[in-house]
């Protein structure tokens, strides 16, 4: 059985920072792009930055530069530090494993 699991979201204040971690567990970790995605209510779900089993990582523009996703490959982990927070990354914040797969979600909230 396939599990994501997210901590680590919560409540900041704008410019503050905040780091996401997404423990995954019943599949192979290692080889496999990790995503991370976020939704506002009314939207459609936005894919904010992406990791590759071999380290290379791509961003949503409007976070390059104030977010980095990492991953630790024995802790079966992937990471997203949120530096630089603004309002509009208020957000539910899912992490992804080949597409299918996702977490519960968790609420970052970003007071102006």
């Amino acid at each position: 059985q396939v599990q994501l699991v997210e901590s680590g979201g919560g409540l900041v204040q704008a410019g503050g920072s905040l780091r996401l971690s997404c423990a995954v567990s019943g599949i192979a970790f290692g080889l496999n792009t990790m995503r991370w995605y976020r939704q506002v209510p009314g939207k459609r779900r936005e894919l904010v930055a992406g990791i590759t089993s071999g380290g290379d990582t791509n961003y949503a523009d409007s976070v390059k530069g104030r977010f980095t996703i990492s991953r630790d490959n024995a802790k079966k982990t992937v990471y997203l530090q949120m530096n630089s927070l603004k309002f509009e990354d208020t957000a539910v914040y899912y992490c992804n494993i080949r597409s299918a797969y996702w977490g519960q979600g968790i609420q970052v909230t970003v007071s102006s």
